[in-house]
């Protein structure tokens, strides 16, 4: 009882439900809906923003909107990653995942995703197929991050998978080029220009962001933000039709960023307590056990929580690993 009303007055604190509290004390397993991300909902919704968006990134005029077939995976994770957008057109894949920090490993990712999306091409094939004379076409893919984080970033870079190896070659066997486009307010105009549903989500972003460096809050924030886009017309279709649900998409992406934050602190805070109590070695276990499942309950991924384990205990790469193999998943 005791336990339970000391994880409800933490969960009140943070507002988020003792049920989701209890999550991250890995009783639980989470899966958070792949279209929880505002960019996802708003492009899939309306099919002829995504198509203008193509058309802005790839210098075509394709119309058809018939011709454009979603490809997102629903409700799949694998090492707790998901892709957020997939598309095919034309013979290509389209792969387009909205980020507010730079991760490094972001082409890692997209192999994963890539891999997943070919695995279904070649199931509607025929597996038996992949091992036949008769070679298999597959949709050309094209890789994209759209940034728009609160860290200094450059219009457009690209991140290879080639980054990512321990011995540099320049020819290695497999190679990855994803295209990271800056789409903070007032950053890559001409492409803003060519799709105006991508500046009004960048205009709506801005909006939120402004009232939260005033110190607002995110639920002041996110409701002028509506107010304004409204009132001059932007998402206006969107926002009148669904407004309660992106509103809770804002304000469910900033209760995880405060429990994730809680969630670090408490971890370590606990290895200590356990530390003094039980002996340092017997709490820092429990310290490392409570970050990992917190992690993966969270939808954190597997190197995200590799990474943060490590630094946090001062881990070298094989006791991390014997740790992520004991609590993960």
């Amino acid at each position: 009882m005791k336990e339970k009303t000391e994880g409800t007055e933490k969960a009140k604190r943070l507002r988020v439900p003792f049920r989701f509290y209890r999550n991250l004390k890995g009783r639980l397993s989470v899966r958070r809906n792949v279209k929880d991300r505002l960019f996802c909902y708003i492009f899939e919704k309306d099919k002829a923003a995504l198509l203008e968006l193509y058309n802005a990134l790839n210098g075509t005029e394709y119309t058809d909107q018939d011709a454009l077939k979603i490809m997102t995976v629903e409700n799949v994770i694998y090492l707790s990653m998901k892709n957020d957008l997939a598309f095919t057109i034309a013979g290509v894949l389209n792969l387009y995942e909205q980020q507010s920090t730079v991760c490094p490993n972001i082409p890692v990712r997209f192999l994963i995703y890539l891999g997943e999306e070919y695995q279904k091409i070649i199931d509607e094939y025929g597996s038996e197929k992949l091992y036949g004379t008769k070679l298999l076409k597959l949709p050309t893919p094209r890789l994209v991050v759209f940034y728009n984080g609160s860290r200094e970033e450059p219009e457009e870079r690209c991140l290879y998978l080639s980054d990512a190896y321990e011995h540099p070659d320049e020819n290695p066997g497999v190679e990855l080029r994803v295209r990271m486009l800056n789409i903070n307010y007032g950053y890559n105009q001409e492409l803003m220009d060519k799709c105006h549903r991508l500046w009004e989500y960048s205009y709506f972003v801005e909006q939120v962001n402004a009232g939260l460096r005033e110190g607002k809050g995110m639920r002041l924030s996110a409701g002028k933000a509506v107010e304004v886009c409204l009132e001059k017309g932007i998402l206006a279709d969107i926002l009148r039709e669904s407004r309660m649900e992106v509103l809770g998409m804002l304000l469910q992406e900033c209760n995880e960023k405060k429990v994730w934050k809680y969630l670090r602190q408490e971890a370590w805070e606990n290895g200590l307590e356990e530390g003094r109590a039980e002996g340092h070695a017997e709490g820092r276990a429990e310290g490392i056990k409570i970050l990992i499942t917190g992690c993966h309950a969270l939808g954190a991924s597997y190197d995200r929580t590799f990474q943060l384990v490590s630094e946090k205990y001062g881990l070298n790469e094989k006791d991390t690993s014997e740790h992520m193999s004991r609590y993960w998943g």
